[in-house]
């Protein structure tokens, strides 16, 4: 009997013990559901570019202003598509998009967006969406979304010096911006750790960069971190100013209109184990739940805006030499965007290209060798060393020739002295013969 009481109370201690230790995961659980208030104390706060005409897009009226495709023709006997059904499209798979139904070289209204007002906030637009993700233990990941509903890549202008000089294009051609495309999502992400953030970081076209929470570099407004969008291509930077991505190319960066996202958004969790999102309550809502769930756009697999469209198409222009084009494919919504990555960074960085690392080797010899007055003294290195190149290759090729020749004299004079020696073997055979012969008559 004290042998059963023993054990009893041993497990007992062992649920007590399971208690404690899952009691911080039970806390984060209530606190998802009743939306973590830091998650907007730390919102990132973004500056607009002042010239910058595409501004922040309803991501619902981006839908209803777009057709479904698929290699390049309309998906017929669709029902009308929202926030609540945008799945259903991945029953055609990954490759479908939502193509604009309005010339974007037109810049309809719908794509121009809107302005935030003096509040920093859109008044007849949802254009953010706020994602929670348990990382782990005791950490959660804020991803804010941020939706454009056109990205205007560079003009030749906004290629550095000198790779802007190797580009011999017409007027028109300098002014014509390429890389563009239909829709467009960009982010940051805030990392907490027991409610406190320690991290961030920033989308930056195909790469991004990420800042320690008390690193000087990273600004900050009333503890919110700032963000500048950049013009056009909305990559979002810690500063002001002119900034080089992909290598060559420069995104501009000022303090325009103000914006922040989250007094307009939808708000997630994601539970990571079943990749199943839920709507969350807003912070401003008074009542018990969301009205709609909005959950059904996450999971489309697709593209957010017109595929690439194919050389005939008039709308399309290719940059001679570089071929760049005028128009790209749309990207992929946030579900795409490593939600369950390690560090502040995505697990999977991008692969650079064997081009990206021959311009990068360029650009990084530049300053040194081929720019002003150094080109000048670089240009008479290459010719030194291209004398002393030919000079010891045409040393080698005769010393090569030498020995070639010398070889052969060498393989002739032994052929010669076999012969002799042949002829010297045949004449001793014969003299030998000849004495054999005369002794043999005289027996």
């Amino acid at each position: 009997m004290a042998g059963g009481s023993s054990f009893h109370l041993l497990i007992v201690r062992y649920r007590l013990l399971l208690l404690l230790l899952l009691s911080p995961f039970a806390v984060a659980k209530l606190a998802l559901e009743e939306y973590p208030e830091y998650v907007t104390r730390h919102a990132p706060l973004v500056w607009l570019h002042s010239q910058d005409p595409f501004r922040p897009s309803d991501i619902l009226g981006h839908i209803q202003r777009t057709t479904p495709s698929l290699d390049g023709k309309p998906i017929s006997g669709l029902p009308s598509l929202d926030l609540d059904n945008l799945e259903v499209l991945n029953q055609y798979g990954d490759e479908v998009a939502l193509t604009s139904n309005d010339n974007p070289l037109s810049r309809p209204a719908w794509m121009l967006g809107e302005t935030p007002d003096h509040d920093g906030k859109l008044r007849s637009a949802i254009a953010s969406v706020v994602v929670l993700v348990e990382n782990r233990f005791m950490d959660f990941d804020a991803f804010y979304f941020y939706f454009y509903s056109f990205d205007q890549g560079p003009n030749i202008t906004q290629v550095v010096k000198p790779l802007n000089q190797l580009i011999s294009a017409s007027k028109a051609d300098i002014d014509m911006h390429f890389g563009n495309h239909v829709g467009d999502w960009e982010h940051n992400m805030v990392r907490f750790r027991e409610g406190r953030p320690v991290g961030v970081y920033y989308s930056q076209h195909r790469d991004g960069s990420a800042y320690d929470w008390d690193e000087p570099e990273l600004s900050k407004v009333d503890e919110r971190p700032v963000v500048y969008s950049a013009y056009g291509s909305h990559a979002n930077y810690a500063k002001p100013g002119e900034h080089i991505h992909d290598i060559a190319l420069i995104d501009f960066c000022d303090e325009g209109p103000k914006w922040d996202p989250i007094q307009s958004a939808y708000f997630y969790h994601l539970d990571t184990s079943s990749f199943t999102l839920t709507r969350l309550k807003p912070p401003n809502q008074t009542s018990a739940s969301p009205p709609s769930n909005f959950t059904s756009f996450f999971y489309y697999k697709g593209l957010w805006g017109d595929a690439k469209y194919p050389d005939s198409d008039p709308r399309q222009k290719v940059l001679p030499k570089f071929g760049f084009r005028r128009f790209v494919s749309g990207p992929n919504g946030p579900r795409f965007k490593d939600l369950m990555r390690h560090g502040l960074m995505p697990d999977r960085p991008r692969k650079k290209t064997w081009a990206e690392f021959g311009v990068k080797i360029f650009m990084g010899l530049y300053p040194v060798l081929f720019k002003d007055w150094r080109k000048w003294v670089s240009l008479v290195l290459v010719v030194i060393v291209c004398v002393g190149v030919g000079l010891a290759t045409r040393r080698l090729i005769r010393l090569t020739v030498a020995k070639y020749r010398k070889k052969q004299d060498y393989k002739k004079l032994q052929q010669e002295n076999e012969v002799l020696l042949d002829d010297w073997r045949t004449d001793e055979e014969a003299q030998l013969f000849s004495d054999d012969e005369e002794h043999t008559e005289r027996r």
